[in-house]
């Protein structure tokens, strides 16, 4: 990654010196590509091949077909309908058939009753945070990615099942108030390829209350209470400031009583305490649009380096129980983390756009690297993307099956 971030870096040399004022900062879009208009459809197909090298030896390679579509239509005056479907389909190479499996991302009805008064109600996908690569407040996360493309994390929240619920917003100059309830109907997930899968999402009742407000142009505070059937209150914190023309700080923070990760995971006792989970960090912008972030993770609820070496060295049942709950969770499986991303559009020549990431675990020094060079015509993408898995057998990125894996895909958008 230091290698990456100092070939960017070199590169865009000659617009550093140029007047920092020039920048112009814009953190909403800054993991999502251009896309052409498509009213009130977005449909796109897209193609992928991806070879693996695996810890265990050998090599694996899959052949991907997607096809990911939106519709957002106002059919009547004050009534707007969303839906948004994705389906994936593999095939493996040396083995028969293929598997699918169909993402039912959002589909709900909206009333605006007033101009500052709106109410949703069927399945949303609600997405809070304002980190990069972890996301505390993001509480409907859990359970809901059920195929994973790409480890990029706005993949990760962008594909993925929205929740079941009644949500209502009121609307001020420079704030909104949200409230939301997410009720249980269903008792267990579902592997089935085209259910709706309301067990991952809505295996129990859920409800948040969410309230910001813009207090000047450089400081944009929310505040959220969320809470569910059998567990505590959580509340949590989103915060951006503008601390120049060209760097952001974000922190975003969620805190209250909980069991640990490994408690809930193994069915161990209760151990339930006071907890955090945090991301923090900046983002500079350079005038020639590279975009550097670095962000600092903490989850009070995972394994410090005692407790992680303990399980890495015990029973194998107990290991596999564990980063499976957590991965599920898409939550760290230790405590502590650093996050490095570099964005750069337009990159050496107009419509490339190179990202690389890095995340290390501080508790057992294991790395993971992704990087991604994207190229954009009007109506098509193409992308190379390298990931690799470095660290001790058991770590938190070492242990993980995958060595290094190569991914080629292209993007049609109708």
């Amino acid at each position: 990654m230091r290698a990456l971030l100092a070939a960017l870096l070199m590169a865009a040399a000659p617009a550093l010196a140029a007047d920092e004022d020039a920048a112009a900062l814009n953190l909403a879009d800054q993991a999502v590509a251009t896309t052409p208009a498509g009213g009130d459809w977005r449909i796109f197909s897209e193609a992928a091949w991806s070879e693996s090298a695996l810890r265990a030896g050998g090599v694996r390679r899959i052949g991907r077909l997607s096809i990911d579509l939106r519709y957002d239509k106002a059919f009547a005056e004050h009534w707007r309908a969303v839906f948004a479907d994705r389906l994936d389909a593999r095939w493996q190479d040396g083995s028969s058939g293929h598997s699918d499996v169909n993402t039912l991302k959002e589909a709900y009805l909206s009333w605006q009753a007033r101009p500052d008064l709106i109410a949703d109600a069927g399945r949303i996908n609600v997405r809070n945070g304002v980190a990069y690569g972890y996301n505390p407040t993001d509480y409907f996360r859990a359970g809901a990615v059920r195929s994973i493309v790409s480890i990029d994390p706005s993949s990760l929240r962008e594909n993925r099942l929205g929740s079941v619920m009644l949500r209502g917003q009121a609307l001020w100059a420079g704030g909104s108030l949200t409230a939301l309830a997410s009720p249980k109907l269903a008792d267990e997930p579902s592997d089935a390829p085209f259910n709706a899968d309301l067990g991952a999402t809505n295996r129990r009742a859920r409800w948040l209350l969410a309230a910001s407000q813009k207090i000047s142009e450089a400081l944009n505070p929310q505040v959220l209470l969320y809470g569910g059937t059998g567990e505590s209150a959580q509340l949590g914190l989103d915060l951006t400031a503008l601390l120049n023309d060209a760097t952001v700080a974000h922190v975003e923070w969620s805190g209250g009583r909980a069991p640990s990760l490994l408690s809930q995971a193994l069915l161990l006792p209760e151990d339930t305490s006071f907890r955090s989970r945090l991301a923090t960090g900046l983002t500079y912008t350079t005038p020639s649009k590279l975009s550097l972030t670095l962000e600092v993770q903490y989850n009070g609820a995972g394994l410090d380096e005692a407790d992680w070496d303990a399980l890495r060295s015990g029973p194998p049942q107990a290991y596999s129980a564990y980063r499976n709950f957590v991965a599920d969770l898409q939550d760290p499986p230790t405590r502590r983390r650093i996050f490095i991303r570099a964005f750069w559009q337009d990159a050496l020549l107009n419509h490339l756009d190179l990202t690389g990431m890095t995340t290390y675990d501080a508790v057992d020094a294991s790395r993971q690297l992704w990087v991604e060079a994207r190229y954009h015509w009007t109506r098509v993408d193409v992308a190379l993307q390298w990931q690799r898995n470095s660290g001790q057998p058991g770590s938190d990125f070492g242990g993980l099956p995958e060595r290094r894996v190569w991914q080629a895909l292209a993007r049609v958008f109708f």
